[in-house]
């Protein structure tokens, strides 16, 4: 894993075209960061994004950015990812939980496949995505009682905020969350489509 300076000298040796910082700002992010300068905290990416006059069905104060997407193939594999939206105003060289393994994204053919979304640090202490995987070998749990237990007493008791999706190893799916809302959805083969935002969807 490298960040800074690091990962930046390992991609130019990659031979990817380094740009200037201002190439990723934009107008909406750039008035985004004012807004967490001005409350002087760090918030999670798109929390500022749509403003108060905007269209979006939640919050803009508490949902998060991130984009995950767990699958099960018909060889039984099992497979998870996750994108982070990241966090406005963080402090410089902080590394959140999608990158590291078992934190914010897990898959073990075995039993699970997770990707998370969320207070990244709490989501980092609880080793919330493995602990699902862990609950279903050690302790017997089904998918539904291991990512309730994470999302609804683990991390929340630590003050996290977030959810989770999930697909075990028999194709049973998981999308708990404990914020006001969060955008998910799942489809089968056979033609089963779900999407939701809030709880009671």
């Amino acid at each position: 894993m490298f960040i800074g300076a690091g990962a930046e000298d390992f991609a130019a040796a990659q031979g990817l075209e380094p740009v200037a910082a201002d190439f990723f700002s934009t107008p909406e992010r750039r008035e985004q960061l004012e807004r967490a300068l001005n409350s002087d905290e760090m918030l999670l990416d798109h929390d500022g994004a749509a403003n108060s006059h905007g269209e979006d069905p939640l919050d803009p104060d508490r949902k998060f950015g991130t984009v995950g997407a767990v699958a099960l193939d018909v060889h039984g594999n099992l497979a998870a990812a996750t994108s982070t939206g990241g966090m406005t105003n963080k402090q410089v060289g902080r590394v959140g939980d999608s990158p590291l393994a078992g934190a914010g994204c897990y898959a073990n053919n075995a039993t699970v496949a997770v990707s998370c979304t969320g207070t990244g640090e709490v989501f980092i202490r609880t080793l919330a995505a493995y602990d699902v995987s862990a609950q279903m070998e050690y302790g017997g749990r089904s998918l539904q009682q291991a990512t309730a237990s994470v999302i609804h007493d683990k991390v929340q008791e630590l003050g996290g905020s977030g959810g989770l999706i999930a697909v075990d190893a028999h194709g049973n799916v998981a999308l708990p969350f404990n914020s006001e809302g969060m955008y998910r959805g799942f489809a089968r083969v056979e033609g089963d489509i779900e999407v939701a935002i809030y709880r009671d969807s």
